[in-house]
């Protein structure tokens, strides 16, 4: 029996959206629908139109015996990811939040299901071009951010531990690096089955000072034959010396300045990576 237009919107946006940046082939919704494709192609140009009207995300359409439809989520709107994150920035803003050695709670904010769907959205929009095939981040507290990044993606996501092996990791690949504030030698680690060798990396995480977990991962990757596509933090705070440079940030934080405040939150340099030296990142036809 042949499905009403208004049920077949309605049911393939559901599906598009929860299989991101998969191929959807035009057949599979003629057999769903029991439609012609003519009608299907009729109803995708509807949805692309709309998606993108409202910001939700592009539906590019494939022609061909071949194609299909593929969604890829994202924010187009500027103004969306401003609204987002200036509301992170009233959040984060708070001197009860500031931990020692200049670190910042987060932890609650990131444990919210939709700042997490926000955050992976705006992360993922600036590498809507851009072949990801895996979301690294360090134990423990980035791990439901770069689980956020990966939905969006529709990637796997692998999570290096520090410390010493345990039985339940298998075979791992370890490497020794130097932390950013203390100038200590560490060691992280990631189990070899986690990861395939040859893959397109974005490393996620919550907090970065001067870098020097995310530069140990960016070893780590190598280990693996990986290439490091980027990196991207929620909140990047303050360092004399950074031993990361390329990245983009959500929020900016200073702690314990010299004037006296004990925090202060400005806009990170997602607007610059996202929305302007790199606007062909989020257009298509």
């Amino acid at each position: 029996m042949k499905t009403p237009r208004a049920e077949r919107l309605v049911d393939m946006t559901h599906y598009l959206i929860e299989r991101p940046r998969t191929l959807v082939p035009l057949t599979f919704f003629a057999n769903r629908y029991s439609s012609a494709k003519s009608s299907i192609s009729e109803d995708l140009t509807i949805l692309k139109k709309t998606l993108k009207e409202r910001g939700v995300g592009l539906l590019e359409t494939i022609p061909g015996a071949a194609g299909g439809a593929k969604f890829y989520p994202y924010i187009i709107l500027e103004r969306e990811a401003d609204e987002f994150v200036n509301d992170m920035l009233k959040q984060v803003n708070d001197e009860t939040r500031v931990l020692p050695g200049g670190y910042v709670y987060l932890s609650d904010l990131l444990g919210q299901p939709a700042i997490l769907r926000q955050v992976g959205r705006l992360i993922a929009t600036e590498y809507l071009n851009t072949k990801i095939e895996a979301v690294m981040t360090a134990a423990t507290k980035g791990v439901p951010l770069a689980a956020a990044v990966a939905e969006q993606l529709n990637v796997p996501f692998v999570i290096v531990r520090s410390g010493e092996n345990k039985v339940t990791e298998g075979p791992t690949v370890s490497v020794n690096y130097l932390t950013g504030s203390s100038k200590h030698v560490e060691k992280m680690e990631l189990s070899r089955r986690s990861l395939p060798t040859g893959l397109n990396i974005l490393i996620v995480d919550d907090f970065m000072k001067a870098g020097g977990t995310i530069n140990g991962m960016k070893t780590l990757a190598k280990e693996f034959e990986s290439d490091v596509k980027g990196v991207a933090v929620f909140a990047e705070g303050r360092a004399n010396e950074r031993q990361v440079n390329d990245f983009t940030s959500l929020l900016h934080v200073d702690t314990n300045l010299d004037s006296g405040e004990v925090i202060k939150v400005q806009l990170g340099n997602y607007k610059e990576n996202i929305f302007r030296g790199r606007e062909n990142k989020i257009v298509r036809n």
